[in-house]
């Protein structure tokens, strides 16, 4: 059984059964935000997350849908409504990062890669809405990439989707400000993460050739810690922005 008592907020994690989700929703949790951690088919992954969330003292629920499904989008929304009957904390991280030459991306590799992280954020925050108006603390925080703005060989879809995510973090900035609701992106470089996995490729392509200028990799960890500012009370005076975490890779490109 999870902690009884009211939440301080309650956070949406998109993505958040592994790797950078993962730590976010730990990272949140650790601040005494309830998390609704939310992956597409891997439970057992989500529900190892909620059991370590609520083995540490927090408030944490599963849920299990695909956010490219708008009704099952909504149907997560009105879980966590019923659950705590709030929602502060969006965070868009749910991501295909495939490999592939221009040739070889069917369609298909390309709608799904564009579906999961532009689509999958347009649906989550124009359902999460009703509850973000209500809240004081309102944030939606974008999950980026630093090849968005660099560009990458054989990413041509990830690059265009994670690069659409600026757009719509601007736009919805400009949309939500006048109701208070902070919209920010975090555009992560060279982090070490669990990869080969159905979302992903192995180590990509142009990890070979940047270097961060701090001399090593980012964590995931690190990532999260970005995250939690912006969704906390520190942070209530920046909006549409791109935050960038990446040891100075960026600067050496």
């Amino acid at each position: 059984m999870s902690n009884p008592t009211k939440p301080q907020a309650v956070a949406l994690v998109t993505g958040s059964g592994r790797n950078i989700g993962r730590e976010i929703a730990l990272g949140l949790a650790a601040t005494g935000v309830a998390i609704a951690v939310n992956v597409r088919s891997s439970a057992a992954e989500g529900q190892a997350v909620v059991d370590e969330i609520i083995a540490a003292g927090g408030q944490a629920l599963l849920c299990v849908a695909d956010v490219t499904d708008q009704a099952a989008v909504a149907a997560m929304v009105v879980s966590i409504k019923a659950r705590w009957g709030r929602l502060d904390i969006l965070v868009n991280n749910a991501a295909i990062r495939r490999e592939a030459p221009l040739d070889a991306i069917s369609a298909r590799d390309w709608r799904d890669t564009l579906s999961v992280i532009l689509d999958g954020a347009f649906f989550c925050t124009q359902a999460a809405l009703p509850l973000l108006r209500a809240s004081d603390r309102a944030a939606v925080i974008n999950i980026g990439g630093m090849t968005s703005h660099t560009g990458a060989p054989e990413r041509v879809h990830v690059v265009t989707a994670k690069a659409g995510l600026g757009g719509l973090t601007r736009a919805l900035a400009h949309d939500l400000s006048p109701e208070g609701i902070t919209v920010n992106c975090v555009s992560p470089g060279m982090v070490d993460t669990q990869r080969a996995t159905s979302s992903s490729t192995a180590a990509p392509k142009h990890h070979a050739k940047h270097h961060p200028l701090l001399g090593r990799r980012g964590t995931a960890a690190e990532i999260a810690a970005s995250v939690v500012w912006l969704a906390g009370p520190s942070a209530r005076f920046i909006t549409g922005q791109t935050l960038h975490v990446n040891g100075g890779t960026y600067l050496s490109v």
